[in-house]
């Protein structure tokens, strides 16, 4: 499931592919459902939001080298407090999946009545 959301330079797809989910779970030493309440219940480490965002941007088609890149710039300088909700984001996603339907959909979006 993608997530298109701002993150330092630009607007980025985060997608957590299940092979990135396995990753994310080595790397933080943790299962997807530990990380997610770690995440949730502010008990996380700094590794796990910056890894979330590394391997959802490579999940979203951005190359490693890249992605590593931007996480270095644009997230591992900046406040937890500009990071997390980019995470809880992705890791939402992964959880309950997404409507795939963005605000301007919603804004055309026809009743079933054709109204």
């Amino acid at each position: 499931m993608k997530h298109v959301a701002f993150l330092g330079d630009g607007e980025h797809t985060f997608d957590l592919t299940f092979q990135m989910i396995k990753e994310l779970e080595t790397q933080t030493g943790v299962g997807i459902g530990g990380l997610f309440h770690r995440v949730r219940s502010f008990s996380f480490h700094a590794t796990d939001l910056s890894e979330t965002i590394r391997l959802a941007l490579i999940g979203g088609g951005m190359t490693p080298a890249d992605a590593f890149k931007l996480v270095q710039t644009y997230v591992e300088p900046r406040p937890l407090s500009e990071t997390l909700p980019i995470v809880l984001s992705i890791l939402e996603t992964v959880w309950f999946g997404s409507t795939g339907e963005t605000d301007e959909d919603s804004d055309t979006k026809e009743t079933p009545n054709g109204k």
